[in-house]
């Protein structure tokens, strides 16, 4: 029965039905697997033995030799229980050493609704569960991450830490693997293996070349030559679409025998994977170089759209940037991925996208290309928050979560360069630090803006507005307050109907939430939005209907409450939308239990729910198991509304902060577990909770 009810949320930015979780383990995010796996066996079984004993286990090795790849092998098939899951934060992207604890806990789904030090919210957070986390890419954070997961060990102990790097973090009770290059000795070694799979994968025609025993073993000789180094035979097995194994191989030791001189032992290993590097870089065509090195401004993964946008210019026109990144995929160079709500997805590996870069150096076109992203993604944040109350706000939601390292990056660059453009693309994505659960980062980049820019206009309002809303949601009431009293006063002077109106709804439910529902009825109330003026389908007034109507619950007034809500939930049908019209719904069911009526409110907080599992709102799916429960207790399932107040417990959790320190919404959770343990018992509901906390939040 309790099935009935439950939230499964999958992980942000997930593609499909999520990915699977581990054996033993209750959630996770995981990343695809790719379909097959060469060798390791023994690598794979001191790490399974490792897991099992050791909290801190560090994979290093030379760029492009397989340890991440070996690490989501090794941690898919970890033996023991993990209830709290198995979660991948991938490193990569990030590039502010200060968005490294933000980073992790969005992956593991902690929403960041607390005023506190976030690192302090983690570690909290991971007291008392049994997780296992994965860093993967972590050398160009090492000291971070030392000094990050030494507190997240210290503060709990059922968390084991697993991490690829190309150094050791230096950490004490650190266990360090070197991943070393595959075995590429014999007819039969995992080197060989791996190049003929990708060989077969170029091209049908090369079973032929690898049957034969002589031409085998001058393939046995390219993977000798290649060191055994995965991501170097993988771009070796690529060329086989072109040329024949003998080409191959004396192209290849042509191109290494320039080094002769200059080695003494023989050739690094990252070297070799260097030069093999250059070696493909070489045989791709002019334009898919010239792609190549404008594409390493990415961070993460990108789509057509920007990769026309950003890399076009010059000899690389934008209808021939597709067919480029097509030739750049079939070369191994990129990586082409299927994301829902997203679409096709490429990315480039670190060392691949490294020395792109040093190409784009070479160019003198790092300023031009990275100007082009940053501004490619601002204009991309202002088309969101236009579209944002509209049909495609779930589109909107599920495409900016795939672009998340993109906007850091964007940002980052234009708080250096642009401060005016910083400051407008970080008040546009209002709705992305409110609504989507980034709330940390975005008071973070909106503060930097604020600073940085001139102190007058319609963006530096928006942008102010934005950070009050951030402020909200953690509950810096007092904060939130006095941006709202700003607004006000500067919406006025820009004589602005619409700023009037999101300024009256920050000030509004900055004296709703700590009690005061008269004064937020006064400042956002039917009188005060007819004093406004402005359109009746803009963000302003839609958020002032609804905080007029949190307020009419408060005093209770359900009817009216009930009237504004309904009203709230046709305009918000009308628009398309989805994330106003999920609180229209939480406002009615509250009504209704307000009214007696409790199979009407179980009914609207379920239509809720739905809304708030399809953009991942966190606060929302807590607001909403909290008023569940209490509905289901006031019908007599008192066994369902202790294990919905169980789980509801775990996802105010995630979001930092129980009831958000509101009296009402404090009161209603408490409304429901004493019915609830009026019906079952103090010993039954306590069991019943107990269940209901144990359901995944990921």
């Amino acid at each position: 029965m309790f099935g009935e009810y439950s939230v499964n949320d999958n992980q942000a930015g997930s593609a499909g039905d999520g990915p699977t979780p581990a054996p033993g383990t209750a959630a996770g995010n995981l990343p695809p697997q790719p379909s097959a796996f060469f060798g390791r066996k023994r690598e794979l079984s001191l790490l399974h033995e490792l897991l099992e004993d050791r909290r801190l286990i560090t994979l290093t090795g030379v760029g492009g030799v397989g340890k991440s790849r070996l690490a989501l092998r090794a941690v898919s098939e970890a033996i023991g229980p993990r209830p709290d899951g198995v979660w991948w934060v991938e490193l990569s992207p990030l590039r502010d050493p200060g968005l490294l604890t933000t980073t992790i806990a969005h992956a593991v789904g902690l929403a960041d609704h607390s005023a506190r030090r976030l690192d302090e919210e983690l570690c909290a957070w991971m007291a008392d569960k049994r997780i296992l986390l994965v860093l993967d890419t972590c050398e160009h954070l090492v000291a971070d991450c030392r000094h990050l997961v030494g507190e997240l060990l210290q503060s709990a102990p059922g968390l084991t830490v697993v991490v690829t790097s190309r150094e050791p973090l230096g950490s004490p009770g650190e266990e360090v693997v070197e991943v070393r290059p595959l075995p590429c000795e014999g007819p039969d070694s995992d080197a060989l293996a791996l190049f003929r799979a990708r060989a077969f994968a170029a091209t049908p025609d090369a079973a032929a070349a690898f049957a034969d025993p002589a031409r085998a073993a001058v393939a046995a000789e390219v993977c000798r030559r290649l060191d055994g180094i995965p991501l170097a035979l993988e771009l070796a097995g690529a060329r086989m679409r072109l040329w024949s194994l003998e080409q191959m191989a004396e192209r290849l030791g042509e191109r290494f025998d320039l080094l002769s001189d200059t080695r003494t032992a023989g050739l690094p290993r990252h070297q070799t994977m260097r030069t093999t590097i250059g070696w493909s870089h070489e045989l791709c065509e002019p334009l898919e170089r010239l792609l190549w090195a404008r594409l390493s401004v990415f961070s993460g993964d990108f789509d057509v759209a920007a990769a026309r946008a950003v890399c076009a210019g010059g000899p690389l026109a934008a209808s021939r940037v597709e067919r480029v990144l097509t030739g750049l995929v079939a070369k191994s160079v990129l990586l082409r991925t299927e994301e829902r709500g997203a679409g096709a997805r490429y990315r480039m590996l670190d060392t691949i996208r490294e020395y792109g870069h040093d190409w784009l150096v070479e160019l003198g076109e790092v300023q031009l290309v990275s100007d082009r992203h940053a501004h490619w993604y601002a204009a991309l944040s202002e088309a969101a928050d236009r579209g944002w109350l509209g049909p495609g706000q779930v589109d909107w939601y599920r495409r900016m979560t795939a672009e998340h390292a993109q906007l850091r990056t964007a940002l980052e660059h234009l708080l250096g360069t642009d401060p005016e453009a910083a400051l407008r693309m970080a008040g546009a994505l209002w709705f992305y630090w409110f609504a989507c659960g980034h709330v940390h980062e975005g008071r973070g980049f909106l503060e930097r803006a604020l600073q940085a820019a001139p102190r007058a206009g319609g963006a530096y309002h928006q942008a102010l507005w934005a950070l009050g809303l951030t402020t909200l949601l953690q509950g810096d009431l007092d904060t939130a307050r006095r941006l709202g009293e700003q607004c006000t006063r500067e919406a006025v002077l820009l004589s602005d109907p619409e700023r009037e109106l999101r300024a009256a709804y920050l000030h509004a439910v900055s004296v709703l939430m700590p009690g005061d529902p008269v004064r937020a009825l006064a400042l956002a109330g039917p009188r005060a939005r007819a004093g406004h003026g402005g359109r009746t389908s803009g963000a302003g007034w839609l958020l002032c209907k609804l905080a007029t109507a949190y307020a009419l619950c408060d005093l209770g007034r359900f009817e009216e409450a009930a009237t504004e809500a309904r009203a709230l939930r046709e305009a918000c049908a009308e628009l398309g939308e989805r994330w106003l019209r999920a609180y229209a719904d939480y406002v009615l069911a509250v009504a209704a239990l307000g009214l007696g009526e409790h199979g009407e409110a179980a009914r609207h907080v379920r239509a809720m729910l739905s809304g708030k599992r399809l953009l991942g709102d966190r606060f929302g799916i807590a607001l909403g198991l909290d008023l569940l429960a209490a509905a289901v207790a006031a019908l007599g399932d008192g066994e369902l509304a202790a294990r919905l107040l169980g789980t509801g417990h775990a996802w105010w959790r995630t979001v930092g902060r129980p009831q958000m320190g509101s009296p009402s919404l404090t009161a209603l959770r408490d409304q429901g577990e004493r019915q609830a343990r009026a019906a079952i018992g103090d010993a039954a509901y306590e069991t019943a909770f107990l269940g209901g906390a144990a359901a995944p939040t990921g």
